[in-house]
């Protein structure tokens, strides 16, 4: 417990002294864009909430290192190599100025120091063909540096709303702990907890109220973060399918996926602009819409606190299966194609859910999020 209740509390009074001290540095830490695509808050907020979950892990390290823990040294390898994500996404929560490519490039820089550090690397896949690439030691870094910047990027892409990114993540590492307790690895098992610990403290003061945001250094940290523990499950637990890493991750994946594909293929713009139509932007604007209105700065909070429990619930879906089959890669494998086909379902669903059927073929994204008022 102390894994979990140590980062839990030093995130929760940083993150708090973040909120009251907002009058001081909100000029530069405070989103005041009101008005894009992706933004659903009425007033100015801070959105540097990593600050609170990174020092939350910097306590725990500190306090094992000091009580001579043998998990301690995991712990600070984690957090040097996590640095750069970090530090590159909370530049760009104070500056406005770091594109989205640096902040890949960052993100790929920690993975490739995890691969060096710590030795987190893909070595197997289950998938035929890419097995032999990850066969050779450029191939693993190569693939690794990939999955741990797209995760990374994906827990980014579903940060939208209170309490959406950081919930779905703290769900994910309670499913890594589980099975790395199943297989006997204590160590990974603490830090997955004491990673939950730190979001949690995050959490409090983010959902509902949305009294601080996540920002890009604590969404491009919690990915990694989440992505390095999995592969250092898989990379250590041969008994693991390589496909419950995936499957733990496949919502904000898929997100990112799917969004791709949309954008690409069926709107044909690049890949990297930002849109109003993710799944959990289309639930806000239609469904919470619908049900609770849009009238003034109140209903528009609650409107979107309600609207993460919904995304909650679509991330449980894919972790009980995962936890259910975690050493059975046919059916991690069966169970990640009806995700996808039960997510563009649902998507569609929503997608024409009080839409005039040539709206929806024809594709206007101002109308699709525009139009959805009662």
């Amino acid at each position: 417990m102390l894994y979990l209740l140590i980062p839990f509390a030093l995130a929760a009074a940083i993150t708090l002294y973040v909120v009251h001290s907002s009058t001081v540095h909100g000029h530069l830490s405070a989103d005041h864009d009101l008005s894009g695509p992706q933004k659903f808050h009425a007033r100015p907020v801070p959105r540097i909430g990593g600050v609170g979950i990174f020092v939350g892990l910097v306590g725990m390290v500190a306090l094992a290192w000091f009580l001579k823990h043998p998990q301690a040294k995991t712990g600070v390898l984690l957090l040097l190599a996590g640095l750069p994500a970090f530090g590159a996404g909370l530049i760009e929560d104070f500056t406005k100025k770091v594109s989205p490519r640096e902040r890949l490039i960052a993100t790929a820089i920690s993975a490739a120091l995890g691969c060096w550090l710590l030795q987190a690397t893909i070595n197997r896949t289950d998938i035929p063909g890419l097995d032999f690439i990850v066969g050779t030691t450029v191939g693993a870094v190569l693939i690794t540096v990939f999955v741990v910047a797209g995760v990374a990027n994906s827990v980014n892409i579903i940060d939208g709303f209170n309490g959406l990114s950081s919930m779905c993540v703290s769900l994910m590492l309670l499913s890594l702990a589980y099975v790395a307790y199943q297989v006997g690895d204590t160590e990974l098992a603490l830090w997955a907890l004491a990673g939950v610990g730190a979001i949690l403290g995050f959490f409090v003061w983010n959902y509902p109220a949305g009294l601080i945001f996540l920002g890009d250094g604590g969404a491009y940290f919690m990915g990694f973060y989440l992505a390095e523990i999995a592969i250092l499950l898989i990379h250590r637990h041969p008994e693991v399918s390589p496909l419950f890493a995936l499957m733990v991750c496949i919502y904000p994946v898929f997100e990112t996926v799917f969004s791709i594909y949309r954008r690409r293929f069926l709107r044909n713009t690049s890949p990297g602009d930002p849109d109003g139509i993710h799944l959990h932007s289309l639930i806000y604007r239609r469904l919470m819409r619908w049900a609770i209105g849009a009238r003034d700065a109140r209903l528009m909070t609650r409107r979107n606190s309600m609207t993460a429990p919904y995304l909650w619930t679509l991330c449980l879906s894919s972790l009980a299966p995962a936890l259910l089959f975690w050493d059975s890669t046919p059916a991690i494998a069966a169970c990640m194609v009806l995700f996808g086909v039960a997510y563009v379902a649902l998507y569609w669903r929503i997608v024409r859910f009080r839409t005039p059927k040539w709206m929806v073929f024809r594709g206007d994204q101002r109308k699709l999020t525009d139009r959805s008022a009662p």
